[in-house]
């Protein structure tokens, strides 16, 4: 199966985008460039960007810092003198560090009015929605039958029949891990760490990132794990680039594990590009950068324009509250948790 994310170091892009109006002229901006800073799964369709330069005389560098949390700690880390203008990735699992850090200036793009209702964090004007998605438990259909059968919910996973079948990432290393961490301790509340050491007991295997977790332990990269912390639209990828083609997905979800990820953007507050930023911006709420996020980077769009490939019809409608906890709470308590969670699973 060919892997589905792709990890770009440093990309220029070329486009075209039509824009409003400003004080700044077509000649100061023409032949500019603008740095958008990402993490490493960042990937969209070639000349994408063609659309954003060509009517704008902008041209856009890609700069891609890790994964969520080197992104944001980077930002914060460069914000007097920072590395980009524009910042994408910025999730919700996050979203209250990077604001309380005071690294972004404001906006709200006139695209704002086709948002999807309730990606919106708090009406801030802070950072902009640009794509949402779930993460959560994937298991491989084929390993489970009659005699046992796949598990229905994240309690299952305490039972002895399914022992060392699961993989997992460190939370304090994956954006994926912590997601699924959260959608823990919100399911069992303060029992979320008694499930944690007897699924120890029971033999997780945890690894570093998702990509060694779903392309080396779990059985779609030749490992032996049966279930996967992945996301929702893993089901859709396996089917799409499965080698040989198949005509039903190998995997599926186990709802009610799955937590809820947006993506956000952001203008740097000491970018010297304001006015490029704003258009930027914008290009990443226009309808063609909104329809090409599914099938590159396997995420939902959050715009109510956008048309979703025949692919993703069937992406599972999940509760809007399932395993919700606020980003100010995340922000309050994450590094506890993933301290409690590191010395009940690996020490």
């Amino acid at each position: 199966m060919k892997r589905y994310l792709k990890f770009p170091a440093v990309i220029i892009f070329f486009g075209v985008f039509a824009c409003g109006s400003s004080e700044i002229s077509d000649k100061e901006i023409n032949g500019s460039s603008i740095t958008l800073l990402t993490h490493d799964s960042f990937a969209v369709s070639d000349g994408l960007f063609d659309i954003f330069t060509a009517e704008t005389g902008i041209t856009v560098e890609q700069l891609s810092l890790g994964d969520t949390g080197q992104l944001i700690s980077s930002s914060i880390l460069t914000k007097e003198n920072p590395l980009g203008d524009v910042v994408f990735g910025i999730d919700n699992t996050f979203l209250s560090r990077a604001l309380n850090a005071d690294i972004f200036d404001p906006y709200t793009s006139s695209r704002n009015s086709k948002l999807i209702d309730g990606l919106s964090y708090e009406n801030s004007d802070y950072l902009t929605p640009i794509d949402y998605g779930h993460v959560c438990l994937n298991y491989w259909k084929s390993a489970f039958g009659d005699s046992l059968p796949p598990p229905s919910n994240m309690k299952d996973l305490l039972e002895p029949s399914y022992a060392s079948s699961l993989v997992v990432q460190n939370p304090e290393t994956s954006s994926p891990g912590l997601a699924f961490l959260l959608a823990t301790i919100s399911y069992f509340g303060s029992d979320w760490v008694n499930f944690w050491k007897v699924l120890n007991q029971n033999g997780v295997t945890v690894t570093s990132d998702w990509e060694s977790s779903y392309y080396g332990d779990f059985i779609a990269g030749g490992g032996e794990k049966a279930i996967v912390v992945s996301y929702a639209s893993s089901p859709i990828a396996e089917l799409i680039y499965s080698d040989p083609p198949v005509e039903v997905s190998p995997t599926e979800i186990i709802e009610d594990s799955c937590f809820k990820q947006i993506e956000y953007a952001g203008i740097l507050k000491n970018t010297k590009k304001r006015y490029e930023a704003e258009l930027l911006i914008d290009f990443l709420l226009s309808q063609e950068f909104q329809e090409d996020i599914p099938l590159n980077m396997f995420m939902m769009p959050v715009s109510s324009e956008a048309s979703l490939p025949n692919q993703f019809e069937n992406y599972p409608v999940i509760a809007t509250d399932l395993n919700a906890i606020s980003p100010s709470e995340i922000e309050t308590n994450r590094n506890n948790w993933t301290e409690i969670w590191t010395e009940t699973v690996l020490r």
